[in-house]
């Protein structure tokens, strides 16, 4: 049998295709492996490969509705010292929709007040900025800040500081009834801007000094009689003027010292039994003098004859009525009718004169 040198070159050349072979396999079971593993890693490894997907519009909107802070619906947002409703209230109120446009292109700014609730003290001042707040064009401070009687020295940008964000369009409001009352508060807020619209919220003088009295007798149960304190004499029949509660009710005075910096026309007197027995009229007149359109109406009222005051509703829900709390509509203690008559007296001359600055004759006498 001859040697064939083809025959044996060609065993190399099958060894190593063997090989070729049995690696190129090797390499598939691995490739195998590897993706199956990939498919049981747990879903947190995975995460950490792929960064999250940049914030969208809509999901900036779910989450502001989630926030938003309704004056009818909200029950655990309290509004600090803004006190007196059975349910508190956020300090914001506004359109979700607007809100939410203006969240989205940064137009929400904090602005000082355009207009301000100045009085007075027991004359309705709270109802009347829970009833304002429900205006998509009003945002206001729950709380009273009392900048320009307390804290004027802490200066306009602290001020700013605790207004709320508003957008293109809206009014910044807050209230504090001592405003009114405080002889160097005209000129400060005429420093501040003398375009300023300003609001005082009025009662029977009488009324509201017995109001006051109860309501710090509420605080202190062992403060003097009612009579005690109306009267520096009560033989002589000597008012005591010094007294805040007597004091306040004197509306002509007091509107004299405004009007050394504004004029009449910026100022709107609302009444308080009004806005009792008629909150929705009340409510139109104090919205034009703000130049705003008439979104609160009697579509948002419910009269609660057990409390004496009118509650809120939203019109499109049937929830329950939201009512002013326990601190409001104590009952009022026994006062003789003869020291009421006195008081009453006192007043007369105050109230025709106050009548006459306003050009309204609110029925007091």
């Amino acid at each position: 049998m001859e040697y064939s040198p083809l025959c044996h070159s060609a065993q190399p050349v099958k060894n190593k295709l063997f090989v070729f072979c049995i690696m190129l396999s090797l390499w598939v079971y691995m490739l195998y492996c590897c993706a199956g593993y990939s498919s049981t890693t747990p879903s947190f490894m995975m995460e950490e490969r792929n960064p999250p997907r940049p914030l969208q519009k809509q999901d900036l909107e779910m989450f502001l509705k989630s926030q938003s802070r309704d004056l009818l619906n909200n029950e655990s947002d309290a509004d600090s010292r803004g006190d007196g409703w059975e349910e508190n209230k956020g300090d914001v109120v506004y359109d979700e929709d607007s809100g939410v446009a203006g969240a989205l292109n940064g137009s929400e700014t904090k602005k000082l007040p355009q207009a301000i609730i100045i009085g007075v003290k027991k004359g309705g001042t709270r109802a009347l900025l829970e009833f304002l707040r429900l205006h998509p064009d009003i945002r206001a401070v729950g709380a009273e800040p009392h900048f320009f009687d307390r804290n004027y020295e802490k200066g306009l940008e602290w001020y700013r500081e605790l207004m709320p964000e508003t957008q293109e369009g809206q009014l910044t409001m807050e209230k504090t009834p001592s405003y009114f009352v405080t002889k160097e508060v005209p000129g400060r807020i005429h420093a501040m801007s003398k375009d300023t619209k300003l609001i005082v919220v009025v009662r029977d003088p009488v009324t509201r000094a017995i109001s006051d009295y109860t309501q710090t007798r509420s605080k202190k149960p062992d403060i003097p009689s009612f009579e005690s304190l109306t009267f520096k004499n009560i033989t002589a029949n000597l008012i005591d003027t010094s007294w805040s509660a007597v004091q306040i009710g004197m509306y002509a005075r007091h509107l004299e010292q405004w009007l050394q910096f504004f004029p009449m026309s910026q100022l709107l007197f609302v009444s308080g039994e009004r806005l009792i027995s008629d909150p929705a009229g009340e409510m139109a007149r104090v919205q034009n003098f703000l130049g705003l359109r008439r979104e609160v109406t009697h579509k948002h009222f419910h009269f609660n004859p057990a409390k004496g005051f009118p509650c809120l509703k939203r019109p499109e829900s049937n929830t329950k009525p939201h009512c002013l709390g326990k601190t409001k509509g104590r009952t009022h203690p026994n006062i003789h009718p003869d020291v009421i008559q006195r008081l009453r007296d006192f007043y007369t001359p105050f109230n025709k004169k106050f009548y006459h600055m306003t050009g309204h004759d609110f029925g007091w006498d």
